[in-house]
């Protein structure tokens, strides 16, 4: 496998050190493919995914989110029983995912075996387009002036 370095050497890309740690990481993680998942775009700024983990609790389930990486861990606690047949997968895992930088996690459900995971884009406020109004400036000028007009004004003795 050629690796991200190799093809774009880091020595000619100053200040793009995040952008080849994220891509290393995603070439690191690309055949994990267990627990089956899905990511859905269920709105305009929200996401899901879904984890199947079946023959797994909540309890053996953990979700947590540290520097934009969500990530699930699952920990079967075995049961005693005596299997003749297993089909149903319960080994350890933990699966991650990249989040942008204005993802947050807004909240996780578990039921019939799929723990599903909600995400919400959310732009700050100081990015938001906002509408700026023509005069206001000059208007704000004036009202100052004629502030400080008002106030000389009225401060002259009788």
């Amino acid at each position: 496998m050629t690796g991200v370095t190799t093809l774009f050497p880091r020595s000619t890309f100053v200040g793009f050190d995040h952008l080849f740690n994220e891509l290393e990481h995603v070439a690191r993680h690309a055949k994990d493919n267990y627990p089956p998942h899905n990511v859905l775009k269920t709105g305009e700024s929200d996401y899901l995914i879904e984890l199947a983990v079946a023959g797994f609790s909540r309890d053996e389930l953990a979700v947590e989110v540290k520097d934009r990486t969500l990530t699930i861990n699952g920990e079967h606690v075995s049961k005693g029983r005596e299997y003749i047949h297993r089909g149903i997968s319960t080994k350890k895992f933990k699966r991650t995912f990249r989040l942008s930088e204005h993802v947050i996690v807004h909240g996780a459900d578990f039921k019939d075996g799929i723990l599903a995971i909600q995400l919400k884009y959310v732009v700050p406020e100081e990015l938001r387009p906002r509408k700026i109004s023509i005069g206001h400036y000059e208007e704000l000028t004036n009202d100052i002036t004629h502030t400080k007009q008002f106030l000389a004004e009225t401060e002259k003795p009788i």
